[in-house]
């Protein structure tokens, strides 16, 4: 499919198929900033309530809005019920926010077979500790949310996280495009280079200045997918409720599993309406037929 020249209008917009035909209905309701961490949130609610475990990674786990209730999204996935996600790795290279972590992990109830582990520092480094940490098996199904502020987080990384695992589906990553303001901090960097060709991992980068939001999240998903080989990777508008049509962020949604996006697509619709109990939930997915065994297969 070719990539659109044009801006779509409010809340029609729909993430562009890169692999497979994989048809979606026209979104309407619109995921604002401060409701991005429950949109991840209530997508791994609903995966992990079918595979029935989980490994979640956060590379930039400090709150960032600590003012807003609901925004913290290391808080909503640890409380996540059922309590189904076993592994955590939460990271921050913020020496205060480090101790927000603490905070929060300390606060926790008691889970049985429920590990923590907060890693201090620049997730860069930290990443390689956390894939030598031995629990992201071939068969972990495994969570990695990197929601940088622009350009925080290296190509190297993401790579080293797309290509952990040799066999099995890889590891799925929430990668956050800061499309809002991307083209003033690139504009930003006129002497020092070297951060944003970290962060895009290449010498080009200026080519993604001036272009169309929707063009450049169309690129970066062509990347997960040509270079990253993920068999999936749509980008999720994420918009200003004040300014209404600008996107601040596209959440790029990297997966193997052909029924993933079609769970993105239910939690978009739903992560801002009241939480569904187990049992209605477990109506709604037929967890006994046929979508547990595609995914549970598959991990």
């Amino acid at each position: 499919m070719s990539e659109p020249e044009y801006q779509l209008p409010l809340f029609d917009y729909l993430p562009e198929q890169v692999v497979s035909e994989i048809e979606f209905k026209e979104l309407r309701s619109p995921i604002w900033t401060e409701n991005k961490a429950k949109l991840v949130a209530e997508y791994l609610r609903l995966f992990v309530f079918i595979t029935k475990h989980g490994c979640y990674i956060d590379g930039f786990a400090g709150p960032k809005q600590p003012d807003i209730p609901g925004t913290w999204a290391a808080q909503l996935m640890l409380d996540i019920r059922p309590a189904l996600l076993r592994y955590f790795f939460l990271c921050d290279q913020d020496p205060v926010k480090v101790i927000k972590l603490r905070e929060l992990v300390n606060a926790q109830p008691n889970v049985r077979g429920r590990k923590i582990d907060i890693l201090e520092g620049d997730f860069n480094k930290r990443c390689a500790d956390v894939l030598a940490s031995g629990v992201i098996t071939p068969r972990m199904a495994t969570f990695c949310l990197l929601d940088q502020f622009s350009t925080e987080c290296h190509w190297s990384t993401v790579q080293a996280l797309a290509s952990h695992k040799t066999t099995g589906p890889k590891i799925e990553l929430f990668y956050f495009l800061a499309s809002g303001w991307l083209d003033r901090a690139l504009t930003g960097f006129k002497r020092n280079v070297y951060i944003p060709e970290q962060w895009w991992g290449r010498t080009d980068w200026r080519g993604l200045r001036g272009i169309k939001s929707q063009e450049r999240a169309l690129r970066v998903c062509g990347r997960f997918r040509d270079e990253l080989s993920y068999k999936f990777a749509y980008a999720w508008p994420i918009y200003d409720r004040s300014g209404g049509r600008r996107v601040m962020f596209h959440m790029i949604h990297a997966t193997d599993h052909a029924e993933a996006p079609k769970l993105m697509y239910r939690a978009y619709k739903h992560a801002t309406e009241p939480t569904v109990v187990p049992k209605q939930l477990e109506l709604e997915l037929e967890t006994t037929e046929p979508l547990a065994k595609r995914l549970t297969n598959s991990v």
